[in-house]
């Protein structure tokens, strides 16, 4: 039987992603089994192991020596980091962090993997080292036009209409051809997932969801016309739902995904009830790719406090997605 082979990078060396990837794949967690390929520069992970008393023994991945079924090997990515500054974003630490994550994303298009679980990256980090992308998602979305960010688990799924975006940007984007071509760009990726698709229910933007045109006019005008004209394409999607209630009826409906219009209206619930075990992916690519829901967390680099729980829903929802690719 051929395994999956699902790629891991360190994330930012200065935050705790190479932390929690050495816990989970250290720990007991009971990973499904795959062909794993640890993203990294060896100064960061021997850094991290001794700090952290945990040592694996692999080799470097070389093309001409194809890694066993069901084991964890190393791929070097060429670096000039030798000490690692913690708890703090650094521009050195970006560039780092980036060329991991731009490696691992090379492979996966090339057909060597299936899918990439990215520990956390700094966006201060990444603007400091001059790059012009906000994060893993708007570096997807320069290759794949219309890569979609949603979040994911047991409790709660949600697909962001718009993500790293100010709330300005964020609301003139709300227009009935944007709203309409995303939906059907969600359904579709989504189908390889479950072929009988998801149920969609979409937030409002304005309190009460506009209130028929009393508390604004997105609603009447806008986001209705896009929902009316993707349910007559066949998708099973249904709102504009006031904010304030559509998470909480979509809670505990794994075949439900609510989809929020900005941000914050997306991700403030989300993490009130899956901060620990909650995963971002990315959709609408041809390979999977997902990360922990919670950033570097340079409060508690270096302290050995990290959890990698949300690390390791990320790998088994990796694991998961990546049966269909």
């Amino acid at each position: 039987m051929t395994l999956r082979r699902i790629g891991i990078t360190l994330g930012d060396p200065g935050g705790v992603g190479p932390e929690i990837v050495i816990k989970a794949l250290g720990g007991d967690y009971r990973l499904p089994e795959a062909d794993y390929v640890l993203f990294g520069s060896a100064p960061v992970l021997r850094a991290e192991e001794k700090a952290l008393g945990i040592h694996f023994d692999f080799d470097s991945v070389r093309p001409d020596k194809p890694a066993p079924s069901g084991t964890l090997t190393f791929y070097e990515v060429p670096s000039s980091l030798r000490t690692i500054g913690k708890g703090r974003a650094s521009a050195r630490n970006g560039l780092e962090s980036f060329h991991y994550f731009k490696t691992a994303v090379a492979e996966a298009r090339e057909g060597n993997l299936q899918a990439i679980v990215t520990a956390p990256i700094s966006k201060s980090s990444w603007a400091l080292a001059g790059l012009r992308w906000k994060g893993h998602t708007d570096y997807l979305n320069h290759l794949y036009p219309g890569a979609v960010m949603a979040f994911w688990s047991g409790k709660l799924k949600v697909a962001l209409f718009s993500h790293h975006l100010s709330l300005p940007d964020a609301l003139n984007k709300i227009n009935r051809e944007s709203l309409h071509d995303f939906f059907i760009s969600l359904d579709r990726s989504l189908r390889r997932v479950r072929p009988d698709g998801f149920a969609f229910l979409v937030a409002g933007l304005n309190p009460h969801a506009g209130e028929d045109g009393l508390l604004g006019r997105e609603e009447t005008e806008e986001i209705a016309p896009a929902i009316r004209e993707a349910r007559r394409q066949g998708i099973k999607i249904k709102g504009p739902y006031p904010p304030d209630v559509v998470f909480r009826t979509a809670l505990g409906q794994a075949d439900t995904i609510v989809i929020a219009l900005y941000h914050d209206q997306g991700l403030i619930p989300f993490k009130l009830v899956a901060f620990e075990n909650g995963v971002n992916v990315s959709l609408g690519l041809p390979f999977v790719r997902t990360s922990p829901d919670h950033g570097t967390a340079f409060d508690i680099a270096g302290k050995d406090r990290a959890s990698p729980r949300s690390l390791v829903e990320a790998i088994r929802l990796a694991a998961s997605l990546s049966q269909s690719i």
